[in-house]
């Protein structure tokens, strides 16, 4: 038996409570394996006693993820006692058997011999560790609205404003005057365009476009509106069935800061000293230099954005009052936190514990582009924005060499990196205010609403970014930030693909067969997608020549894009509901 590849831990990820009934365990294995029983029951069903015979009851795997170079196999277990002790038996395409146990695998002689034998053991099922997330998150999909970007009413203006439609001197540093009357003036357009989750970036006061260096974490930036207009925004908003997330940067502040103001006047005798990472007492308040001399940390050697130090416990309890203020202030549903994993766990947990007990149903979002799993453990982040999906699954469009059966190990690989119940609630997007937008990254408008099929019918809680309803375009930071086209809203020049996606939308929240996080590859040919969830199937045609499509029953179409009479276009794709 091939050995190499064969892995399991007695909890993170391999073995971990769903719920308060239910315990998955996963475990990965080479591409030799073909058949994994657990034998699995209480430890001590039979006594206490180190010498009383124990077996575990059996229990076939399934077959969960399929990798490009592994399989992972799964099943769920009901614990009748709330503990579980046991060991696998692993049969390979030669149809020889070993057993697995913690200190390793052995032969079944060998392991029948052993006097002392190392079984796994998962210890109890305590609710207080489970990993639970709000359940409103499953069925949101969300809308990302960069505030200075999305829409302008006329208020007053501090500093040198740029027309809407002029771009002839885009760039980092320009401002177009979006806030937050606007933004309030387009939430009946949010409404019909089907979202029901707004994902705003920063608005506290800052004097960044971006506002990503915060200096008041307290109050509106006046460009962008008053504390009373964000109130009254959400206000509408909830009226809408529409829930509001607000970005939080506690990895950072800005120049402003008062904590910060009071270490430059102050140097070593400022209380706040402690409060970021000071490693040249003399020299670190040089303006405009990159922090690589390292006279103190910052957020990517950017010197106006100072790093906080969030392991210390005074900066932990300000910024967790904080966002209970912002509770209070605007009965905000959920915060999304810049730079997740560079802040620290300690403080992660504690915000965490803290903000549940203030407000249950409040979603925490982290910014995290890789694996994430440390950060959702049940005590961190509820969810984290799903970049590994953005990158793993774009590349399926970029690279036409990509077959179906790679697309499949893209989507088992970013699906096996987390917890069932993470899964249900990931955060899905394709673009957003750090990345070029969707239609210019892949430059073909099939593969654009291809893409969008992805977004809506695979597990998650899908986000769009403001204009992808309308294909806007934009290469990367910043011209992924250009003005809201609201002229290609208004001329409906493209009501085709605002209706398309529209229709996706309603399709994804109409449908109950879209929470959870079950799914099933079928199999495919070349490089025509074909998955199932929950009796709902999706279909999309990224090869070169049109293919048919054969079902027993003639089923309802959900969604339909360069599909007719059974046959699937080449860039078409096609949503259905089987009948039985």
């Amino acid at each position: 038996m091939k050995l190499e590849g064969i892995s399991h831990i007695s909890g993170f990820n391999d073995c971990y409570a769903y719920n308060k009934d239910e315990l998955i365990v996963n475990i990965r294995t080479n591409k030799t394996i073909k058949k994994v029983v657990i034998f699995a029951d209480d430890p001590y069903i039979n006594g206490c006693s180190t010498s009383a015979p124990w077996d575990g009851q059996p229990y076939e795997m399934q077959l969960k993820y399929e990798l490009r170079h592994e399989f992972i196999y799964s099943v769920t277990i009901k614990p009748k006692y709330k503990r579980l002790q046991y060991y696998f038996r692993l049969t390979d395409d030669n149809n020889e058997t070993m057993v697995y146990q913690e200190s390793g695998i052995v032969s079944e002689e060998d392991f029948q011999k052993k006097i002392f034998k190392e079984y796994f053991k998962f210890a109890w099922m305590n609710e207080a560790d489970i990993s639970v997330h709000p359940k409103w998150v499953e069925n949101t999909y969300w809308y990302q609205i960069f505030p200075d970007r999305f829409c302008r009413e006329e208020a007053p203006f501090e500093g040198t404003l740029s027309k809407w439609d002029d771009l002839s001197s885009f760039g980092h540093n320009v401002f177009y005057g979006g806030n937050l009357k606007g933004a309030m003036s387009r939430l009946e357009y949010l409404h019909e365009l089907g979202v029901n989750g707004i994902y705003f970036n920063p608005l506290f006061v800052s004097d960044s476009n971006h506002k990503y260096n915060i200096d008041d974490y307290l109050h509106i930036d006046p460009n962008f509106g008053s504390n009373v207009d964000l109130k009254l925004l959400i206000e509408k908003a909830h009226s809408l069935g529409i829930k509001v997330m607000i970005d939080a940067v506690f990895n950072h502040s800005g120049l402003g800061f008062f904590a910060w103001k009071d270490v430059v006047e102050n140097r070593r005798n400022s209380k706040y000293y402690d409060w970021f990472f000071i490693n040249d007492e003399e020299n670190f308040t040089i303006t405009h230099k990159s922090t690589k001399d390292s006279r103190f940390y910052s957020f990517a050697f950017v010197d106006n954005m100072p790093k906080l130090n969030t392991s210390n416990p005074e900066v932990m309890s300000y910024f967790i009052d904080v966002c209970k203020k912002w509770i209070d202030m605007w009965d905000i549903d959920g915060i999304r936190f810049d730079v997740g994993n560079e802040i620290s766990h300690a403080f992660i947990k504690k915000l965490h514990a803290e903000l549940k007990a203030y407000r249950q149903d409040i979603f925490l979002l982290g910014e995290i582009w890789v694996n994430s799993s440390q950060y959702l453990q049940g005590d961190e982040y509820d969810s984290v924005m799903n970049y590994p999906y953005l990158e793993n699954l774009s590349n399926f469009f970029l690279d036409r060499s990509r077959t179906a059966e790679d697309f499949k190990y893209a989507v088992n690989f970013c699906y096996s990196m987390y917890q069932k119940q993470v899964n249900e609630n990931i955060f899905n997007l394709f673009d957003s205010h750090d990345i070029d937008r969707m239609y210019t990254r892949v430059k073909s408008y099939d593969a654009f609403i291809q893409m969008l099929v992805i977004l809506s019918t695979l597990p998650g809680s899908p986000c769009i970014y403001y204009g992808t309803e309308i294909a806007m375009e934009g290469e990367n930071d910043p011209y992924c930030r250009y003005p809201m086209r609201w002229d290609i809203v208004e001329d409906k020049s493209r009501e085709d693909t605002f209706k398309a996606v529209q229709s996706l939308i309603k399709m994804r929240l109409s449908n109950s067969e879209f929470l959870g996080d079950s799914y099933r590859f079928e199999k495919t040919e070349g490089r025509l997608v074909s998955y199932e969830r929950n009796g709902i199937r999706v279909y999309l045609n990224a090869d070169e020549t049109d293919r048919a499509l054969a079902f027993d029953k003639e089923p309802e179409i959900l969604f339909s894009h360069k599909a007719a009479e059974n046959v699937l276009k080449t860039g078409g794709a096609l949503v259905v509901r089987l009948k039985k």
